[in-house]
């Protein structure tokens, strides 16, 4: 499932570009941070692609759909909506970048980002972006409080 979507994303990035300076993909949600081109807003049709074309890559077996996911071809992969978010500032992207690489931490997937390979983590501690035992410990009291 994993190499599927990473396949999907490359292959919508050669016809729509956009970067990704912070990800991270966990048992059962996902969060990207992306850098579309100037003037270039058109992110829904880029995960519209990723869905698709992630579930016909998958080939999982077939799942229980509603009438209404059958008639909007709907794969029971992936829910219909998603959240976004503009970043501000800064200040605001880094907050959203560490909370992306702290994400299987806080949901117990792993005792620290760095040991969690399914994330941008390890990219960014390479950059220097980060100390590879950031946050390694599950110490709930260390978080912020106006973490995204």
């Amino acid at each position: 499932m994993i190499s599927a979507f990473g396949t999907a994303m490359r292959e919508v990035q050669q016809t729509l570009p956009f970067s990704m300076p912070a990800w991270v993909i966990l048992p059962d949600h996902l969060h990207v941070i992306w850098t579309l081109p100037e003037g270039d807003t058109d992110y829904p049709r880029r995960w519209s692609i990723i869905k698709r074309r992630t579930s016909q890559l998958a080939e999982l077996p077939p799942m229980a759909r509603s009438c209404s996911m059958v008639a909007r071809r709907e794969s029971g992969l992936w829910q219909r909506r998603y959240w976004e978010h503009l970043i501000r500032d800064t200040d605001d992207l880094h907050r959203h970048v560490d909370y992306i690489h702290f994400n299987p931490v806080r949901h117990g997937h792993a005792d620290a980002p760095a040991a969690w390979p399914y994330s941008s983590f390890s990219r960014h501690v390479h950059a220097g972006a980060y100390d590879g035992n950031w946050r390694a410990t599950r110490d709930i009291d260390t978080l912020d409080a106006g973490e995204p």
